[in-house]
């Protein structure tokens, strides 16, 4: 254990004439730097909490309004109106001089801070402003506004203070939504039935649970977000793997190194380096809308130190402070690896040989320990109860506390894995290895297990109630630059730097358990196995178009992969479902996120007249669902969305005990089709148009309903799009088990090009004559209503 490694640097002896005590000079060397470097981690935040809390003032602007007052006292004026003067009356001191000037300061500080909150307060009215028109063109008086109120270089908490609320929607405003979002999806006796609950509620409980809720509004600072975590995820009792966790894969087409070893250790420092950089509160803050709104910051702050806790009827999040050490699992054995020396993170060369040594050690599993990490995967009261009765007291309290209080958690992988052009499968293996691996070698409770596997490549498996796929992918992005463009490796595909093998080495976690908890591991294991054969899940790389050809078209790429998406979903099924995408609210504060409900009766207009070759006007129908979608992606961004209103109403009524009818049906509609686009380039680290090879693929989740699809999806560049499409292979509706077909006819573009849709898309829209409008109208009559707008 570390606590022995560093005793043994104290010797002394008990002789007759006295103790003879003996300092081992290396251990006091490693103390003095330890206590440096902690003062100037104090010193560091301590400056950082005062940047960022007058922001967007700074601490110099206080010098000059005091010598700006000064100054004026000097002249005879007085710009206080007497209020000088009225301090300096109750000022203790004799002399006038003292008086006068330690007045005027008391004053400017005074003033300073009124100032300050003045500004603070006028940048969340502005920011406020965005929730109506961020995205529309009216908005870009008040981004000047925006951008003059705010300051040079705000540091990455610097705009919490002035992000507003979210607002809480007028109750008949999301009934109406709701209503309009189900209306396609219903016939019409259902949608009656539907209509006539949705009233009842409205004329009998909604006043009294809207009251609640903004009385909620107006003391939390987010409505919605600890109730999502808690009742969405902490509650919930189900396996957290797949039905929780999603995964992030590594570069697509670039391997720095094939040594596991070496890519693990530059990968490793340059999260410390990130986490460094985050407890100092050094990061930029997110920037949405041209570098314009602010994102909310809070969900970053529990990235590292952070552990899934179970409890027999909810979990809780742990997160600790300043955590030294990682733990590593490798060959069904856990190594506990010291981040730290001398007061310094280890260096990529250090780290690269503590992982080798991991890896050629020999040492065979304690019983039990192989498949230890299967509780976190398996049911979460078996795991809490077995929590409480196995892992209360001595070693193995011991080393879970080990495992929790850890960074993060880092398996050494046995098998590769990776985007491998001559196979067909590699991604879907690859994208199941870091979903679920063998169900045993992650620990699924942590913020993050890191992946390293044996050719090179990486991966990530996250527990998802802490933060959204948005704030990991900060991160990863971070760390992906950081370690090609600034670590790298020499040329026989080692870290840069001295090999340090004086580091002691990774120490052992010890376990001893009973032959009753080695079986409540084994139930554990198989209940996991279980979900996790039962996942069908197919990564798609789509080259033939993307981002590029789509705004050619003026028409969003995300409203336009959802309008494929939903054809896919007919023509697959042959009905149309509940269709969930994921939208962020992070404009706000502590804001998570808001679902847009895709399948709009304007979309359904359009796949019908996909479908109908007969039918015209498809032109004119996909512009006007493109351009539905893309109001319900602004509502869902500025707080009026629908789903988690009717959310916290639900919660509320079963706080007040209440029953709502409506509510319970609405919370108990399945999400057949569940989307997300994972975000690309937050930190524009990389130019990928100069280097076109470092580009990720993106990550997934598992299926959302036992019937329906998981979607996840991400743009990158101009001419790519990765898809990562998940299904249960139990559903006899989404597994084509006969033809060996599996969920590739999602692959939507085909069917759009059966009508050469996006040519003829690109080709009027930039069209810069009226002829070749005409010529286009008058070859494909369907887009004679559109024409015109299109050309504007």
């Amino acid at each position: 254990m570390a606590e022995a490694h560093q005793a043994v640097g104290f010797q002394f002896t008990v002789r007759p004439d006295g103790v003879d005590l003996k300092l081992s000079q290396e251990v006091i060397k490693n103390i003095y730097l330890s206590g440096v470097t902690a003062w100037k981690k104090k010193a560091i935040l301590f400056k950082n909490g005062v940047l960022a809390g007058v922001y967007p003032a700074s601490p110099s602007s206080w010098l000059i309004v005091v010598i700006a007052m000064m100054s004026s006292l000097y002249i005879r004026i007085d710009p206080s109106l007497g209020m000088i003067d009225s301090i300096k009356d109750n000022l203790p001191y004799r002399s006038e001089i003292h008086q006068a000037v330690l007045s005027g300061i008391l004053f400017a500080t005074g003033l300073w801070l009124f100032l300050i909150y003045l500004l603070r307060y006028t940048l969340k009215v502005l920011l406020s402003y965005h929730g109506l028109n961020v995205f529309e063109i009216g908005y870009k008086r008040p981004a000047s506004l925006v951008k003059m109120f705010s300051g040079r270089r705000p540091l990455l908490y610097s705009f919490q203070a002035s992000l507003p609320r979210l607002p809480v929607p007028s109750v008949d405003d999301t009934i109406c939504r709701y209503l309009e979002s189900i209306h396609p999806l219903l016939d019409n006796e259902q949608y009656n039935q539907m209509k006539i609950l949705a009233n009842d509620f409205r004329d009998s409980i909604a006043a009294q649970l809207q009251r609640y809720l903004m009385l909620k509004s107006w003391w939390a600072t987010n409505y919605v977000s600890d109730w999502w975590e808690e009742y969405i995820y902490l509650r919930s009792r189900s396996p957290i793997m797949v039905n929780n966790n999603f995964y992030m894969m590594d570069l697509l087409y670039v391997t720095p190194t094939h040594r596991q070893a070496a890519r693990a250790g530059n990968v490793v420092h340059a999260m410390l380096q990130y986490r460094r950089k985050l407890e100092r509160g050094e990061h930029a803050p997110v920037i949405l809308s041209t570098r314009i709104v602010p994102m909310c910051s809070t969900q970053m702050e529990r990235m590292f130190n952070t552990t899934r806790i179970p409890g027999i009827e909810t979990d809780i999040v742990q997160h600790l402070t300043d955590r030294k050490h990682l733990v590593v699992y490798h060959k069904g054995r856990f190594f506990q690896l010291w981040l730290y020396t001398g007061g310094r993170h280890l260096l990529p060369s250090e780290l690269e040989t503590q992982f080798q040594r991991i890896l050629n050690d020999t040492s065979e599993p304690q019983p039990g320990e192989l498949k230890l990490a299967a509780l976190t995967a398996g049911n979460r009261v078996l795991w809490a109860r077995t929590r409480i009765k196995y892992f209360s007291q001595g070693v193995n309290k011991v080393s879970l506390d080990a495992i929790e209080s850890a960074a993060f958690f880092l398996t050494l992988d046995e098998e590769p894995q990776g985007y491998d052009s001559t196979k067909t499968n590699s991604l879907d293996s690859y994208a199941k290895s870091l979903l679920h691996g063998k169900c045993y070698d992650r620990w699924f409770d942590k913020s993050f297990t890191l992946i390293s596997y044996p050719n090179g490549k990486m991966g990530i498996n996250v527990e998802h109630s802490w933060a959204d796929a948005p704030v990991v992918g900060h991160m990863w992005e971070y760390v992906l630059a950081t370690d090609c463009f600034h670590l790298g490796y020499t040329e026989e595909g080692h870290c840069k730097g001295d090999v340090n093998k004086a580091l002691p080495h990774p120490s052992r976690l010890q376990w001893q358990f009973p032959k009753e908890c080695q079986e409540v591991i084994k139930t554990s294991y198989v209940i996991a196995k279980q979900i996790a054969d039962d996942v069908d899940l197919h990564s798609y790389l789509f080259t033939e178009f993307g981002k590029g050809l789509i705004k050619k078209c003026r028409t969003s790429p995300d409203a336009f992969i959802q309008l494929a998406l939903q054809l896919a979903q007919f023509r697959d099924q042959g009905l149309f479902c509940l269709t969930y995408e994921s939208s962020m609210t992070r404009m706000f504060r502590d804001g998570r996120t808001e679902t847009v409900r895709s399948c709009t009766s304007e979309a359904v207009a359009f796949v019908r007249a996909m479908e109908d070759t007969s039918k015209a006007q498809r032109l004119a129908l996909f512009r006007k669902a493109a351009d539905k979608h893309q109001h319900m992606c602004r509502l869902a961004m500025k707080g009026p969305g629908i789903d988690r209103h009717l959310f916290c109403l639900y919660i509320m009524s079963k706080h007040l005990g209440v029953d709502s009818p409506f509510l319970k049906k609405v919370l108990s509609e399945p999400w057949k089709l569940s989307t997300s686009q994972t975000p690309q380039q937050q930190l524009n680290l990389v130019d990928i148009n100069k280097f076109p090879k470092y580009v990720g693929s993106g990550g997934g989740f598992g299926p959302v309903a036992d019937d329906g699809y998981g979607v996840s999806y991400i743009i990158v560049g101009e001419n790519l799009i990765t898809f990562h499409i998940s299904s249960k292979f139990s559903s006899p509706d989404t597994v084509r088990a006969q033809t060996n077909q599996r969920i590739i006819h999602l692959r939507y573009w085909d069917k759009l090009n059966d009508l050469d849709f996006t040519k003829r898309l690109t080709a009027l829209s930039t069209s810069s004559d009226n002829t070749a409008g005409a010529k286009l109208n008058a070859t494909h009559p369907e887009t004679k209503a559109t024409g015109n707008q299109l050309s504007d």
